[in-house]
């Protein structure tokens, strides 16, 4: 069997590699170039699949090689010891041989006729990529743009480092070359060593000595006479430090340019293209393509880790290509180490170029230029790969970034990162790639990331809304803030805040039951209750954490698990707290619904009653906490066939409620489905409509699939129903509908 290392794949691939680079001639044509006859399709098709035994079938693998280079001639294709030779020689000596001896042959002199095209020059313009993958629409783009008038036409391909705006360049290169005379590659990193290039590149134009101060202008003369050509500035800076490289005036005269870079700047020089990362089509077809036994789904979570990154794609499938690992073994491990893992694998044509390493110039910069930014950046690596919210870096008595204090000096603070490309910046946000958040937070010490940690878990607690049930606009702001509070809540805390996180993880805790996200929410609280249980002198924070598990066991149906919890809260609150605090009242409520779901309703009662003269005296009569109390209060009286005393309640909560939040509010679906249940039972038929609108709410905030929207749509089919029956059948409805109805409820 033929594993992702064996020798014959590893053979094969460079085979396929040398037909691609030789314009992919067909099984035909490569045929017709096989002068002695010693190919046939079965033996192309063999070769080309890696049925053969070791060692190849050299007669065979000679007359193939042979082909390829004589069809790249055919296609004006300069298949020279800058492309191929480069790639194969020490890979296998035996194949080199063959090679060279090829191409010797076909560079044996013939007789050109005088209208054939001259050759295409070149200078120091790299491989071509035989592993490029996709971007065909971004390189129509880039010729139409270029070809759009006859005058000199600059183009800027921008984007985050590694997302392949050199390798778009070169490919642009090698698939318009047929159009192009002279084709120059200029490294415009350091623009201070772009004159020498130049210099060099005036030698190759066969130009005397020229001075330093005249080489750049001369070469653009030179060029005039080598029409249409092409010169790439890659890696530039911004146009300033480039603007004397850059043609002008008549000198750039039917001739391209093509700038790469990462800064922004230059959209009053020239016209930009932003290079996005790839598609997850894109990065899927690259990892199967270069990896064996790679599957569409473990790609596509490859992918997800690395955020569809090329250079991090290709250097994923070089990692697994010579340690011969696994794709389900790269997978756990860029789960489990994404730090570590960026750092390894090899690109064959840039062997020194790996993803931990793209950004350290540009931050080296920052702790020159702008310190503020650095700072910035570091904090920003350990949030979300979402976008953060810029507010946050003020929340509090001690913002983040001392820059919030001048506007000034915030917006070129926070511009920096953006105009250095490691953040998009929007209307109030900014959003980093997850690796470039990877390399930034693995090259940061242990005590700047621990103290990073320490602020950013005290902004979090300042900035999220705690009252999350009264305060209307807190679910907007919390969803913004939920990714961001996970990722930093995610490892132990440092001692200096572990009091903070362990009330930041029970917030996101209780926020989470209010959207009914159950899974997350429970083992975040249990985390924040051992935090609190292990500092002690936290009674009262243990309490809230208590309760709040109690309320998450409840509304996963285990209210015997829940009831103890609730009860030990009620106790610890009394113990520490003012017999009117309204955080008694939240025990007392959430004890008494337990008690009501267990069937103590009776005892349930007294509780719910004692809850709700606490919260009227401490909010007043509208306040949406009340309407907590009066749901709790009427669902008891509903199981005790109290409707008439239900019904007022449930009312007067709605009213609260529709008052207090928007239209749509899960609070108030919930409203409406109990109060469907009351009336039903009092022979209203405006129930089902009722119950119908609830669903609905339910719905749109919580999914069709959720396990309350499931029982709320029941609950409404059973109303439809149950209005075409009578007797017996009203006593069968109403039992299920009482468990219909708890099940919705929070």
């Amino acid at each position: 069997m033929r594993g992702p290392g064996t020798p014959q794949s590893w053979f094969v691939h460079r085979l396929q590699r040398l037909r691609t680079s030789s314009g992919s001639p067909t099984q035909a044509q490569l045929l017709a170039y096989d002068e002695n006859k010693v190919l046939t399709r079965s033996s192309l098709s063999d070769l080309l699949a890696g049925k053969f035994t070791k060692p190849p079938p050299w007669e065979r693998v000679s007359a193939y090689v042979t082909a390829c280079v004589r069809a790249a001639h055919a296609g004006q294709i300069d298949l020279s010891s800058e492309e191929e030779l480069a790639r194969l020689r020490g890979d296998h000596a035996t194949l080199t041989d063959l090679f060279e001896t090829a191409v010797r042959q076909a560079r044996a002199p013939q007789t050109r006729t005088s209208t054939s095209r001259p050759r295409l020059a070149t200078y120091r313009l790299p491989p071509r990529n035989t592993n490029f993958t996709g971007r065909e629409a971004t390189l129509r783009e880039l010729r139409q743009r270029l070809t759009s008038d006859n005058d000199c036409t600059t183009q800027v391909v921008h984007g985050l480092g590694g997302v392949g705006k050199t390798q778009l360049a070169v490919e642009y290169a090698y698939l318009f070359r047929p159009e192009y005379r002279f084709v120059a590659f200029v490294d415009a990193e350091d623009p201070d060593l772009v004159a020498s290039q130049f210099a060099s590149l005036a030698r190759e134009l066969g130009l005397a000595e020229v001075n330093s101060e005249q080489v750049i202008p001369r070469v653009y003369g030179a060029l005039m006479d080598h029409g249409p050509w092409l010169i790439i500035f890659d890696n530039g800076e911004r146009p300033g430090p480039l603007v004397d490289a850059l043609p002008s005036g008549d000198l750039g005269n039917n001739g391209h340019v093509i700038v790469t870079t990462r800064l922004r700047g230059w959209s009053s020089r020239a016209g930009v293209i932003d290079l996005d990362v790839f598609s997850r089509r894109e990065s899927v077809e690259l990892l199967a393509r270069r990896v064996c036994g790679m599957t569409t789904v473990v790609a596509d979570r490859i992918a997800e880790h690395l955020g569809d990154l090329p250079l991090a794609l290709e250097q994923a499938a070089g990692y697994m290509d010579y340690n011969q690992t696994a794709p389900e073994d790269y997978l756990a491990l860029v789960t489990s180490r994404l730090e570590d893992m960026i750092a390894l694998g090899e690109l064959p044509d840039r062997p020194t170029v790996v993803v931990a390493t793209l950004w350290q110039l540009g931050v080296r910069r920052l702790e020159i230029e702008r310190p503020q930014a650095r700072r910035l950046l570091e904090l920003c690596a350990l949030l979300a790969p979402e976008p953060i919210p810029l507010g946050l870096f003020s929340a509090g008595t001690a913002p983040l970034v001392a820059a919030t204090a001048d506007p000034v000096a915030w917006d070129t603070t926070v511009g920096a990162l953006a105009g250095l490309g490691f953040a998009r910046r929007g209307p109030s946000s900014l959003l980093l790639h997850r690796l470039v958040q990877a390399a930034i937070r693995a090259a940061m010490p242990d005590d700047v990331r621990t103290d990073a940690r320490v602020r950013l878990c005290r902004a979090l607690l300042a900035a999220v809304p705690h009252d999350i049930h009264g305060d209307p606009d807190a679910r907007s702001r919390w969803q913004e803030l939920l990714p961001h509070t996970l990722v930093v809540t995610k490892d132990e805390p440092p001692a200096e805040c572990a009091g903070e996180m362990a009330t930041l993880l029970r917030l996101t805790s209780v926020f989470l039951l209010s959207i009914g996200n159950h899974s997350v929410a429970l083992p975040l609280c249990e985390r924040a209750f051992a935090i609190d249980a292990s500092l002690g002198q936290r009674d009262a924070e243990i309490g809230f954490d208590l309760i709040t598990l109690a309320q998450i066991h409840r509304d996963r149906g285990a209210p015997e698990r829940a009831r103890p919890m609730a009860e030990r809260a009620l106790s610890l609150h009394e113990s520490c707290l003012p017999t009117d605090s309204p955080a008694i009242a939240t025990d007392l409520a959430t004890l008494a619904r337990i008690r009501h779901l267990l069937g103590d309703h009776e005892a349930a009662v007294p509780l719910a009653e004692r809850a709700l003269r606490i919260d009227e005296a401490a909010y007043g009569p509208d306040d949406p906490y009340v309407s907590f109390d009066l749901m709790a209060l009427a669902g008891i009286h509903l199981d005790l066939d109290d409707h008439a005393l239900a019904v007022p309640l449930i009312s007067r909560a709605l009213r609260i409620r529709e008052a207090s939040y928007a239209p749509d509010h899960l609070y108030i679906g919930y409203a409406l489905l109990l109060k469907a249940r009351a009336v039903h039972a009092l022979n209203d038929p405006t129930a089902a409509e009722l119950a119908r609108r609830g669903a609905l709410i339910l719905e749109t905030r919580l999914g069709k699939t959720h396990p309350k929207t499931r029982d709320a749509f029941a609950l409404v089919d059973l109303l439809k129903r149950d209005s075409c029956c009578h007797g017996q059948g009203e006593v069968v409805a109403a039992g299920n509908l009482a468990i219909h109805v708890h099940r919705a409820l929070p």
